[in-house]
């Protein structure tokens, strides 16, 4: 069950309506690193959950991201609306979609349910979220840096902070787990090779090493020999 009360979750205020800019906010709103992509993709997981406290955490971000989503909305009219007779206007989607915000990205892109990433395992799932917010925490960043109204930039800048937030809560849903660090899950166990760095840009002194790489974590192959079958040169006679 759902309820809409009408009001948004943080203030939007506009003091100067731009709609090019209105044009590059519909990147979160239909875009592959947009709320609506976000909200859906949580939403959907929560079912795949029998942690109960884990469902409920993925849903209550769903709403919020749900709520952002109604804010990001609320951006994009206020910076199209009474401004459709400008050439600013005219020269964005907007001239041909109308005002206010579409299931668009900023390119004209329509919304697909292909942005969505999820799996059905919750450890899987929390690192695509983790992912996901990364890459909307981004979006915004750069949509901070281009804005020039005031308004704008400090609901954007309440957009992010929440990506941050949300963030921290998928790491610490996986810590809970013990998987914040452990790349294994699921039930097949690995081969022998788990262990092993293959050094396949090899430039003698200049090969960097890190802990990706170092012998305390892997066993560094410095020179791999392939171990499997030529490949077939031509039809067999």
């Amino acid at each position: 069950m759902f309820f809409h009360k009408k009001e948004l979750i943080h203030s939007v205020e506009i003091k100067e309506a731009n709609p090019r800019y209105a044009q590059l906010l519909l990147e979160q709103f239909g875009g592959a690193t947009g709320e609506l992509s976000a909200a859906l993709q949580y939403w959907v997981q929560s079912f795949h959950v029998e942690n109960a406290e884990m469902r409920d955490m993925l849903q209550d971000i769903a709403i919020e991201e749900f709520s952002h989503l109604e804010m990001v909305g609320k951006l994009i009219e206020g910076h199209t609306k009474n401004v459709d007779q400008t050439e600013a206007f005219k020269s964005t989607l907007f001239a041909v979609r109308g005002v206010g915000p579409h299931f668009l990205d900023s390119q004209g892109s329509a919304w697909t349910a292909n942005y969505l990433n999820e799996g059905g395992d919750i450890v899987r799932d929390l690192r695509a979220n983790i992912a996901a917010e990364a890459g909307a925490r981004q979006t915004y960043e750069e949509l901070i840096k281009l804005a020039t109204d005031e308004g704008t930039k400090k609901t954007l800048v309440h957009l992010l902070s929440r990506e941050i937030s949300h963030t921290k809560m998928f790491m610490k849903a996986l810590d809970s787990l013990g998987k914040l660090d452990e790349p294994f899950f699921g039930n097949i166990q690995p081969d022998e090779t788990v262990d092993l760095y293959f050094n396949l840009s090899s430039d003698g002194e200049k090969d960097k090493r890190g802990p990706w790489n170092s012998d305390e974590n892997f066993k560094y192959i410095a020179d791999p020999v392939p171990h499997g079958k030529a490949q077939a040169q031509g039809k067999a006679k």
